[in-house]
């Protein structure tokens, strides 16, 4: 497993793939794909640019077998208050999933936290992704209680299909 910090070369390939793992139907879709309720683009190179520049303190890293080779996943790690992280856009090529990518990179991801002092991890999924929270779960993560507003008529999240969605928070500790 390669991890690297993304390069604005990468940015083509992280915005399809982005789009094909979130946002996909059909066959070839994820297992946990959000094509079901959001609609329109998950991602778009406007939308990195501006996030990169936004938090020039995160970190997006790409995932390869092999040097250049092809990108077969990506996570987005941002350093907090206190020790902790965020942890987003952990996407792995769907027609893949079946290696277990998923969980070598999120061990991955919470190994870099943890070289980089990094004592909790933490993420939002949306609320209805029962399947993807108990992936989650499954690794350690908890439910915190938390819950965000999803941000109705906010564009770059999609175009949502239902009235009912929310953010939920999941932590984990890193000891």
């Amino acid at each position: 497993m390669i991890l690297k910090r993304a390069t604005e070369a990468d940015h083509e390939a992280i915005v399809e793939l982005a789009n094909l793992a979130y946002r996909a139907k059909g066959p070839g879709a994820s297992w946990n794909t959000e094509g079901d309720f959001l609609t329109g683009d998950r991602l778009t190179d406007a939308r990195l640019k501006d996030d990169l520049a936004e938090k020039p303190e995160a970190w997006l890293l790409t995932y390869r077998d092999v040097e250049d080779g092809p990108l077969l996943g990506t996570v987005w790690l941002e350093p907090l208050e206190g020790g902790v992280w965020y942890l987003g856009l952990l996407t792995v090529r769907p027609a893949l999933q079946n290696r277990q990518l998923g969980r070598g990179l999120l061990a991955a991801a919470e190994e870099f936290v943890r070289a980089r002092g990094g004592v909790r991890v933490k993420m939002s999924v949306i609320n209805i992704r029962e399947p993807l929270i108990g992936w989650y779960e499954r690794r350690g993560y908890g439910l915190t209680g938390e819950v965000i507003a999803f941000p109705y008529g906010d564009k770059r999240f999609g175009e949502p299909q239902r009235e009912d969605l929310s953010f939920v928070v999941l932590e984990k500790g890193l000891s």
